[in-house]
């Protein structure tokens, strides 16, 4: 009863005053967790360590991503959308801007206190999602491991 008076209202609203109701999507909350920047600590890509990748700093904002070389000048950038509730959770960074304009990083993630795994298509994008926290020879994968930036 009370989920049709709400549905009733939500019409009424709608059709009242032309304002849609925007409700939370599922990889809202997801996303507001990442929020802040975080700096990569180890990196692996494609069965190697990726040395270059390590002091990169990830930077979530809103519904955006941007990953800055140590020197701080801006690599990639684009939006970021989430589904926390898939096993593993995924991430998709669709890029907007830089080299990868119009291609989108498919990958996984964890988040467990202030360290964030992810692991993603980002070496060949011809891959797939990844399934697991790993990026072996021949894989197309990277795997970065980051901490939450203090300050």
């Amino acid at each position: 009863m009370h989920r049709l008076r709400l549905t009733s209202a939500l019409c009424w609203l709608t059709l009242a005053t032309g304002f849609v109701p925007v409700l939370a999507q599922p990889g809202e909350e997801g996303v507001r967790r990442l929020q802040g920047s975080w700096t990569a600590i180890k990196a692996e890509r494609d069965g190697k360590p990726a040395d270059d990748v390590v002091g990169h700093r990830l930077s979530f904002n809103g519904g955006r991503f941007q990953i800055q070389a140590k020197d701080g000048t801006s690599i990639y950038a684009g939006t970021v959308r989430v589904n926390p509730s898939a096993k593993p959770a995924a991430i998709d960074f669709e890029h907007t801007e830089g080299t990868d304009k119009g291609k989108t990083w498919k990958g996984i993630y964890a988040l467990e206190g202030n360290t964030l795994t992810i692991c993603d298509n980002a070496p060949n994008l011809e891959k797939g999602r990844p399934s697991s926290f790993e990026a072996k020879s021949g894989s197309g994968y990277a795997l970065i491991i980051f901490v939450r930036a203090k300050g």
